[in-house]
């Protein structure tokens, strides 16, 4: 190689000289093998053994040749091969991750161990990203070990993820079917993928150790039995000796709860404690004799042994301060036992003989724990809001499914069918209502009443039924006890008022007469004399008159006939009402057929017989009064007069 070793010549011809210390002129060289691979090497020295500089190049050269494109130059390159694909069971085939991990277990039944530690191993495969748990077997440890989880997936949360190699680190807790596993350790291996896939690991922590397997390591414990008391002379002193007390055990404070009563026995023998039910005949309860079972009861526990499982575990000394005895029971005092608070209010004789001699205490009277009845609760009914009978209203308060009041069943029988019927005028300013006249039916069978206006043509007013079946209020009555209208209260004369309406009673039917006489003590002597006066203004013969009698007198039937007025009045009315009607001959001449001795009477039932073969209106209501008026007696009808009403 020619170099100009004068600083600032020209390269030419003359002006330079060979260096004859360098004898190598090759090309370095910029291939070579590694591991079995080749790689690029940058040249260190240049022709003839000068060694670069860092950069060779100007930064002019630089930039030309950052901005030449070598396509221009060389082409487009060929694309490189694809890698050769290595399936995952392929790449990772007998790669598994190792893991150390406990987890802890409840033990609820054991006297010796509250919980367990069981060490598992997890171990994750990498070619399916499944998991398994295997525990180490221990020989004669009683418990199901091996393979706790078969090899799978594990979901990770409810979304349907599953564990990846990614959420296992050392110290974090996994939960994997219900059970939490802390993770303590792993080995060289996990370690090393882990760190080369960047995760960073946790230190390791120490594994948990089992309580109850390194307590049966140590050497077993002695104990010895204090002799400073007898057991043996307490047994043989005090055996078949029972001090008996009697208590309450008061729950009212609660909700449901009662004051129930509990005999309580006290083993002099062991110093154990009994409670028994006193259970009394048809209480409902079941037949369970005891409450608590013979057994020591501790007073006073230590402070470890407040959550102490009593309920599925005994006490022993080493909880227990304090254990009950005789002398925590005294008549009079209250005591604490299972978290029920029992007041001992008596015992036996045997047990009042023993505390005088042993405690000194005679004085153990009987105290009265019985508590005096609070009077009933007086029950008041709602008011009365107007709808239905106050009796069948009331039994909505008695009952949830209320029932039909009772009813008087002889009464019914006995008064089956007996109406009394009244004439009545409403009483009313209003002019168009003094004309209007109504028929009040009272039923002794049940004590209702009901009215009926019979209807007048051309009045201008509905007629028909004005009030249906009931019972009706007498004013002025509390609605708790009401007082309702009766028999008694009818009479001419009389005022009544029915739901804020004042009817007058003008007349009487025969019935009403006959049930007055037979009933005179039931009425009023103002009643009787109403009644009196009102047949002496319709003259009635003189031997019926004396029969009349203003007290407690019978009442015979005072009317034979209608007034002739009357009886004229009405047939002209209904001459007029049924003036298209006419029939007289023919109706004539049939009564006359069936009255063969000419009295001018027939039966009743023929009557009307003969009334519904020529249909006549029987049912209109100035019919019904003629009829009525036409009666002779209860089984014959007066038919000449009748007839007359259906004359032209």
């Amino acid at each position: 190689m020619v170099s100009n070793p004068v600083h600032g010549l020209p390269f030419l011809p003359g002006t330079s000289f060979k260096d004859p210390t360098k004898t190598a002129f090759h090309r370095s060289q910029t291939l070579g093998y590694r591991n079995g691979y080749a790689v690029v090497r940058r040249p260190t020295v240049g022709i003839g053994g000068e060694r670069l500089q860092v950069n060779q190049l100007s930064p002019a050269e630089l930039d030309e040749l950052a901005n030449k494109a070598p396509v221009l130059t060389y082409g487009q390159p060929k694309q490189a091969p694809p890698a050769e694909f290595i399936p995952a069971h392929v790449a990772f085939d007998k790669k598994v991750l190792k893991f150390d991990a406990y987890f802890q277990e409840d033990v609820p039944i054991s006297s010796e161990e509250h919980y367990r530690i069981r060490q598992v191993k997890i171990y994750y495969y990498l070619e399916d990203d499944s998991i398994s748990v295997m525990e180490p077997v221990v020989e004669n440890s009683g418990i199901p070990q091996g393979k706790l989880i078969k090899r799978q997936r594990i979901a990770k949360n409810d979304v349907g993820d599953h564990y990846h190699w990614k959420d296992l680190n050392r110290g974090i807790d996994i939960t994997m079917y219900g059970k939490t596993f802390r993770i303590v350790d792993c080995d060289h291996f996990t370690q090393v993928y882990l760190e080369s896939q960047g995760i960073e690991l946790n230190p390791p922590e120490k594994m948990a150790l089992d309580p109850y397997t390194e307590l049966r390591k140590q050497p077993p414990r002695k104990y010895v039995t204090p002799s400073d008391f007898d057991q043996l002379k307490q047994f043989l002193t005090f055996d078949k000796q029972v001090l008996r007390f009697y208590a309450i055990w008061d729950d009212t404070d609660s909700m449901f709860g009662e004051c129930r009563t509990y005999i309580i026995h006290y083993y002099l023998m062991d110093d154990t404690v009994e409670i028994r039910e006193v259970h009394e005949r048809n209480d409902g309860r079941d037949p369970f004799p005891l409450l608590m079972n013979r057994q020591r009861m501790p007073k006073v526990l230590t402070e470890n042994a407040k959550n102490f499982p009593q309920c599925v575990l005994e006490i022993s000394d080493q909880e227990v301060l304090e254990w009950y005895t005789a002398k925590d029971f005294i008549v009079g005092k209250p005591l604490t036992i299972l978290g029920r608070n029992f007041f001992i209010y008596d015992c036996d004789p045997f047990t009042r003989q023993f505390y005088k001699e042993k405690f000194g205490i005679s004085d153990l009277p009987r105290i009265d724990v019985s508590k005096q009845e609070p009077p009933p609760v007086k029950q008041e009914l709602p008011p009365y809001n107007g709808y239905g009978l106050i009796e069948d209203s009331a039994q909505n308060c008695f009952a949830l499914i209320p029932k039909a009041p009772r009813k008087d069943v002889i009464k019914m029988l006995m008064n089956d069918n007996k109406v009394l019927r009244y004439l009545a005028a409403l009483e009313s300013p209003i002019p168009e209502d003094k004309d209007r006249r109504f028929i009040f039916s009272y039923f002794l069978a049940t004590d209702m009443i009901s009215i009926f206006e019979p209807p007048v043509r051309n009045s201008g007013i509905i007629g028909g039924k004005y009030l249906g079946k009931t019972r009706v209020i007498k004013p002025f009555s509390e609605a708790e006890n009401p007082i309702y209208y009766g028999p008694s209260d009818f009479f001419i004369g009389a005022v009544i008022d029915v739901f804020g309406h004042r009817f007058i009673i003008l007349d009487i039917d025969e019935y009403v007469l006959k049930y007055m006489e037979s009933n005179a003590a039931q009425y009023s002597p103002e009643a009787l004399s109403s009644i009196q006066n009102h047949v002496r203004k319709q003259e009635i013969p003189a031997p019926e008159l004396e029969k009349l009698q203003v007290q407690g007198q019978p009442l015979k039937q005072a009317k034979e006939e209608p007034g002739k007025q009357e009886l004229e009045a009405l047939i002209d009315t209904v001459q007029k009402q049924l003036k298209d009607y006419s029939c007289k001959d023919n109706i004539h001449e049939a009564f006359q057929a069936h009255d063969k001795e000419a009295l001018g009477y027939v039966d009743r039932e023929m009557f009307f017989k003969i009334c519904e073969s020529f249909n006549i209106p029987i049912d209109d209501s100035l019919v019904k009064e003629l009829i009525r008026m036409c009666s002779h007696g209860e089984d014959r009808i007066d038919y000449y007069n009748f007839v007359r009403a259906f004359s032209n």
